[in-house]
């Protein structure tokens, strides 16, 4: 196991910086489709404070998992946003799980349907070793579908997942259910 940094916050921290960064996450209704109220991130990502609380917010929810993880996949694009920061901080490899036409070399796939519509993604066939350790890394946790499609890919690549990572759940789609057993760690439910 690799030596990590402790990440924990204490409640005090914690409270503080989850006010601070869902005051900014905006409501969008309607968007990306008629009846569909769109939690907008970009609020938080241009706001230096907000996006370092955010990251802190992160690391504490797997506090737990540093030093035990061999990867972090992260899912298009804004699992990007914090997939990598969150890699940096515990010293490890970033694997993107890409939508389709966007990785060069060979791919698996993985199907799957979402809260507005149906998807592919794609990862590299070499991305992940065999028992890799891997922790999923998105924004928003709504029906599960791109989560559990990113899961099956990394399972198929030899790679167990030990948790799934969302700043935003939106637990009324119940993709935490649809994600059984995995440890889901979501930090705003809305």
């Amino acid at each position: 196991m690799r030596e990590s940094p402790d990440f924990r916050m204490s409640e005090v921290e914690r409270a503080a910086a989850l006010r601070d960064v869902a005051s900014l996450i905006r409501a969008v209704p309607d968007f990306p489709s008629p009846g569909i109220l769109f939690r907008d991130i970009t609020p938080v990502l241009r706001d230096p404070a907000a996006m370092a609380a955010a990251l802190r917010l992160h690391l504490d929810a797997v506090a737990d998992l540093a030093g035990s993880i061999d990867r972090i996949v992260g899912v298009e694009s804004r699992g990007f946003l914090f997939g990598m920061p969150i890699a940096h901080a515990l010293g490890v490899g970033f694997v993107p799980a890409r939508k389709p036409g966007k990785l060069p070399a060979a791919t698996v796939t993985q199907a799957y349907a979402l809260e507005y519509g149906e998807g592919t993604l794609h990862m590299h066939a070499d991305a992940i070793d065999a028992g890799d350790r891997v922790l999923l890394v998105d924004d928003l946790l709504a029906t599960g579908g791109t989560a559990g499609a990113a899961a099956r890919l990394v399972q198929r690549l030899g790679g167990e997942v030990v948790a799934g990572l969302f700043l935003i759940e939106l637990p009324f789609l119940k993709g935490r259910e649809r994600l059984a057993p995995l440890r889901v760690e979501a930090l705003l439910p809305f």
